[in-house]
């Protein structure tokens, strides 16, 4: 029996794990906050403000995927405008590398920090 003789419900079906749903959801917040400092010009906080991923979480059923992220954001900023671009991005590269709908996307932010207390105990701004 050849390939095209196989039924697809005989084929078997593509499963795609959670974590790697997970990887795509993270890289792609990470290139969004990138690109958010990037465009903010001088008066943005610099590259060591702290933009970054701080956890992952995605919940995936069938061809849809819930995506969690705990987000440490530069601060003074637009936090508004960094979240919606993060969002954004995550819908797009999920959808586009790895093909799954994302209707969900929540954003945790976990830490504020301040270029401007760094050296001041641990940079949070409380």
């Amino acid at each position: 029996m050849t390939d095209a003789q196989i039924s697809a419900g005989e084929r078997g079906a593509t499963r795609i794990a959670d974590r790697v749903v997970a990887k795509v959801a993270a890289q792609a917040a990470r290139e969004a906050l990138r690109q958010t400092r990037a465009g903010a010009g001088p008066s943005a906080a610099g590259p060591s403000a702290g933009r970054s991923v701080r956890r992952t979480a995605v919940t995936v059923r069938e061809w849809t995927a819930r995506v969690r992220l705990g987000l440490e954001l530069g601060y003074p900023s637009d936090l508004g405008a960094q979240c919606g671009a993060v969002r954004r991005r995550v819908i797009a590269r999920v959808g586009e590398l790895v093909g799954m709908d994302v209707p969900d996307v929540a954003l945790d932010i976990e830490r504020l920090t301040s270029a401007q207390l760094r050296g001041e105990r641990s940079g949070r701004v409380q």
